[in-house]
């Protein structure tokens, strides 16, 4: 089955600088991908290609099944696009807005106005419909953003840094409203923020200087990428004779200290104990801690976190096998 959104040798110069060179990925139909790099890592590019709004120097894209360059109306008809800086007329409120958006796009005036009523509903703006654009906060612009590329019933949804700049509560409420889009429209997601993606994306693609490094679920990610067991492990007991003993296990590359209680026998400290790989050392580690009178708190196996996956893969480290 082909994706929603195909993207092959996908190449842009400005110049004789390479802002993408040679992209290859797919979305498929119902899918939520992250599109995860540091800034300048051509995130913004790939979505203005893939939008319609530039064409590429090199490869090709299509959104479902029209090329982006030969049939770019069709694909516009089937896209809605959140830019990084939400393209929003401040002195209108936020009814005569999406009007207005409604009929740059052909819709005809009864369908605009059902749909003025299902998006307000799902952005939860119904309080604001009759507001200025101008006097909303950061976060419900985000909403009214989101509210006109859906106003028109795209197959794709193309979000460009949708949370950059609002408070951490408006991020919540923004990250919930993409799932709950996301559940009825093929969402490609751009962003530099780690949470973001792990939060709301079933599989990433993770760009650095332009180049595709990695592609797949954070889950798979952490597998291949991590070159060793971890366990996190809560003791009570004595730190500098813990962190010793866990050191002289046979199999144990490093400990560290997550949380430190301190010298005394009543501390309670989180450590980070890593293995040789396929090595699981629960049980030698609970029967250590018992014979040594210590308490053990919580013992449990842990994955690289979609930052340490980020960090390995954009500083030049090799892809652990």
């Amino acid at each position: 089955m082909a994706g929603m959104i195909e993207v092959k040798g996908l190449t842009k110069f400005y110049g004789s600088y390479p802002a993408i060179e040679d992209l290859n990925f797919e979305v498929k139909k119902g899918e939520i991908l992250g599109f995860l790099g540091p800034n300048a890592a051509g995130k913004t590019t790939t979505m203005r290609i893939i939008t319609g709004f530039m064409p590429p120097t090199e490869g090709t894209a299509t959104v479902a099944g029209y090329d982006v360059v030969g049939r770019s109306l069709e694909v516009r008809r089937k896209t809605g696009y959140l830019p990084e800086t939400v393209p929003l007329y401040t002195d209108m409120t936020v009814e005569s807005y999406l009007n207005f958006m409604g009929t740059l796009r052909g819709m005809n005036p009864k369908r605009i106005k059902t749909r003025i009523g299902d998006v307000v509903g799902i952005c939860r703006l119904g309080d604001y419909r009759r507001s200025i654009i101008g006097k909303l906060s950061k976060g419900f612009r985000q909403r009214v953003g989101i509210a006109q590329a859906i106003l028109h019933e795209p197959e794709v949804l193309v979000l460009d840094e949708p949370t950059i700049g609002i408070d951490p509560i408006q991020v919540v409420e923004t990250r919930s409203l993409i799932q709950d889009v996301g559940r009825e429209h093929t969402v490609i997601l751009s962003s530099h923020i780690l949470p973001e993606v792990s939060m709301v994306c079933q599989r990433v693609v993770i760009i650095h200087e332009g180049q595709i490094v990695a592609e797949d679920s954070p889950k798979n990610l952490a597998e291949r990428l991590q070159g060793a067991e971890r366990l996190q492990v809560e003791i009570r007991g004595p730190e500098e004779q813990v962190t010793n003993a866990l050191r002289r296990i046979r199999g144990v590359v490093d400990v560290s200290i997550s949380v430190s209680g301190g010298p005394d026998e009543d501390a309670r400290s989180t450590y980070f104990v890593q293995a040789n790989k396929g090595l699981d050392l629960r049980g030698t580690i609970s029967r250590l801690v018992v014979s040594n009178g210590w308490n053990l708190l919580t013992i449990q196996l842990v994955s690289m976190s979609l930052e340490e996956i980020f960090l390995k893969l954009t500083t030049n480290e090799e892809l652990g096998e």
